[in-house]
């Protein structure tokens, strides 16, 4: 997988570094702030998802440049692993902020008060979403360490 030529894998990833953790910042305001759950709803799937989809998309372009060069397989087996692991929290994530937006309900800050929706779940999905936005930085992190690991040394 090339774009004019430059491996995709390198250029994907940097969607993952920057859209995973601000999904999951997104995620712990979503789940600590109510009154701001009007408003991040929506920002908050939007990323998860594109995130989870990036994830995807620079896990497969990995394996493809490893196809391409194989005598790269023992310096990023770390990398490989972490990769794998920080795409299937991302897809977690993805349903965790897609149930999270269902559930979590709070009051709009619209004068009408239009976009107010119940709470179901509260505590529970609450923090499920905050485990879960703390895993994928934690994960994000780890397997972008181990791939700046094999790249420099």
């Amino acid at each position: 997988m090339e774009l004019n030529g430059v491996p995709l894998h390198p250029l994907v990833v940097h969607a993952v570094v920057v859209l995973g953790p601000l999904a999951a910042l997104t995620g712990l305001a979503y789940a600590a702030v109510p009154r701001w759950r009007w408003l991040l709803r929506w920002p908050l799937v939007v990323l998860a998802v594109v995130a989870a989809a990036a994830s995807v998309l620079a896990v497969q372009a990995g394996e493809a440049l490893l196809e391409s060069r194989p005598e790269l397989a023992p310096i990023v087996a770390d990398h490989e692993e972490d990769g794998e692991l920080m795409r299937n929290v991302a897809l977690g994530y993805a349903g965790l902020s897609a149930l999270a937006a269902w559930a979590l309900g709070g009051v709009s800050a619209l004068a009408s008060g239009r976009g107010a929706r119940e709470t179901r779940f509260g505590v529970p999905v609450a923090l499920l979403l905050a485990v879960g936005a703390v895993a994928l930085l934690v994960t994000v992190y780890l397997a972008g360490d181990s791939g700046a690991r094999a790249v420099w040394g």
